[in-house]
């Protein structure tokens, strides 16, 4: 079996000022916790060339005041989720649909690169069950 493709194109990456209201808008989004991180998560038909998974990530400046910190944290969420993401894209791949989420950080304390991975791929799991 091949390996899964281990990158986070800039395709994957969500831009899209109407996806993102759509997605915390509530028609049809759900969100889930795994502190310190909240996913929400919206269900939609794929478009062609689309990517199965797309990704936002947000770090509250109201968490960590400097811009190095944030930073860091937003690293660790896209590396969690760059070797994750294969939990998720395998379920909708081939489906017709693709899945836009949003992982938020809401504690104010730096956490362990290896415990971010696990609260990311715990989420994606869940939301992998959810769908």
């Amino acid at each position: 079996m091949p390996s899964p493709v281990l990158t986070l194109t800039k395709e994957e990456r969500i831009c899209s000022k109407k996806l993102i209201e759509a997605l915390f808008a509530g028609n049809g989004s759900r969100s889930m916790t795994s502190y310190p991180i909240r996913a929400v998560f919206l269900e939609q038909k794929s478009a062609e060339g689309e990517p199965p998974v797309q990704l936002l990530v947000s770090v509250p400046k109201r968490c960590f005041k400097r811009a190095v910190k944030r930073n860091r944290v937003k690293r660790q969420i896209r590396e969690a989720f760059r070797r994750n993401k294969h939990v998720l894209a395998d379920a909708v791949t081939g489906s017709g649909r693709s899945v836009a989420v949003a992982l938020i950080w809401m504690s104010a304390d730096l956490s362990a690169t290896h415990l971010v991975e696990t609260k990311v791929k715990d989420l994606l799991v869940r939301i992998k069950e959810r769908l």
